[in-house]
């Protein structure tokens, strides 16, 4: 039996390998067998960040919430891709054939999420997107779920509130990938459309990005403001950077989405993140009774680490998914795609619904300012958007 065991395992792999389905079903399991989750994140690496903030929030969800199903345990099984699309793809895999994992979730970056899609198309396994945030992901599988959120959604706050505060010409200067070019596009699209102009578009690598010269050429322009889009964790650097070639001096607004004041970091960038505006989903210092309870248990788990938007989209992810399994009795597959879609809750960052037509997030969008709160760094809300849809899908 354990002969026929691991040659049947062998033969799944090799059918992933030839990018075979793997059959029409998702697989079975006994009653007594243990849901797997299989939470693929970058532990190492510059994007360590998110799959650090990722993890602990889906633990606690989990220590919460107890640890069983319709009778079963659940567990969780944290693998690290470094942000390697190609490990992420392998990775994938090997839960789906060797632990037979009920759902895959996770994906810190867009490259990674769509490495794997084919896999949950393929073993009919649904793929919960806790982080990465291009809008196309959705897209890319049907069995893919976001609890996340998007980039154009991110934008549209900075871009409808800048040209109505003085702010009537921008440089755009974002991560040369998925989500910083949909985050430029929407921030021209819609800033123009307020009046705005923008007169010049950079775009800086992804990995390894010196944001030196490109700085130096927004200097040059002088813009009323620079709009920034990075990935988690990269804020700090840019800050600095932003402060030694002069640019708050000459008079020059740094404004972004989110990400660039990560709440992970802000701390250590500084008087230079003062007065920032960005628009995002999630800050921690979000005025509610739910996010107020979570940031303190959050805290509390985890030595006093404060959560960011990265953390509140794998305890949400959480959320989905186990209530979902709840729902399908423990089953998996397409039921329990369908037992995600359409769920709608209160979440630490305010209201949100998993759209039960494209299976992607709903959610407010708070317009904020960096201002010091009992010592710290906060992003402070001053305004909102309600129930944004991915504009990036033409909504």
């Amino acid at each position: 039996m354990h002969d026929k065991r691991i040659t049947l395992r062998r033969l799944a792999a090799i059918a992933f390998a030839a990018n075979l389905p793997l059959g029409a079903t998702a697989p079975a399991f006994a009653q007594s067998d243990p849901i797997r989750i299989g939470l693929i994140l970058p532990m190492t690496g510059p994007f360590a960040s998110t799959g650090r903030q990722v993890e602990a929030a889906a633990k606690l969800y989990m220590a919460q919430h107890g640890g069983t199903v319709a009778g079963r345990k659940v567990e969780l099984i944290v693998k690290d891709d470094g942000g390697t699309a190609d490990v992420t793809r392998r990775l994938a895999q090997e839960l789906v054939v060797n632990d037979k994992v009920a759902v895959l979730a996770g994906f810190g970056l867009t490259p990674l999420a769509l490495a794997t899609a084919p896999i949950a198309t393929q073993s009919k396994t649904p793929m919960v997107v806790m982080a990465a945030a291009t809008s196309s992901i959705i897209d890319a599988s049907p069995f893919i779920v976001r609890t996340s959120f998007t980039l154009p959604q991110a934008t549209l706050g900075i871009a409808e509130w800048a040209p109505k505060n003085g702010i009537r010409k921008v440089v755009t200067l974002v991560s040369d990938y998925g989500p910083g070019i949909d985050a430029e596009k929407v921030f021209v699209a819609r800033f123009t459309r307020g009046g705005g102009q923008v007169t010049d578009s950079l775009r800086v690598p992804l990995r390894n990005p010196d944001f030196a010269p490109f700085l130096q050429k927004v200097r040059d322009e002088k813009p009323d403001a620079v709009f920034v889009f990075l990935p988690s964790g990269v804020g700090a650097q840019l800050m600095k950077q932003f402060t030694e070639r002069g640019l708050d001096k000459a008079g020059i607004r740094l404004i972004g989405t989110g990400d660039v004041t990560d709440d992970d970091i802000l701390n250590e960038m500084g008087d230079a993140a003062l007065g920032v505006v960005t628009s995002h989903h999630y800050s921690a210092a979000h005025d509610s009774a739910a996010n107020k309870a979570f940031v303190a248990a959050f805290g509390k788990a985890n030595n006093g680490m404060r959560p960011n938007f990265m953390a509140v989209g794998g305890y949400d992810g959480m959320r989905v998914i186990l209530t979902a399994l709840e729902a399908t009795k423990g089953a998996g597959g397409e039921a329990l795609v369908a037992a995600m879609k359409g769920q709608s809750f209160e979440s630490p960052r305010g209201p949100v619904t998993i759209d039960a037509q494209t299976r992607d997030i709903v959610q407010d969008i708070y317009i904020r300012k960096v201002e010091r709160v009992g010592g710290q760094l906060y992003n402070v809300e001053f305004d909102s958007l309600k129930a944004v849809k991915d504009p990036g899908r033409g909504q």
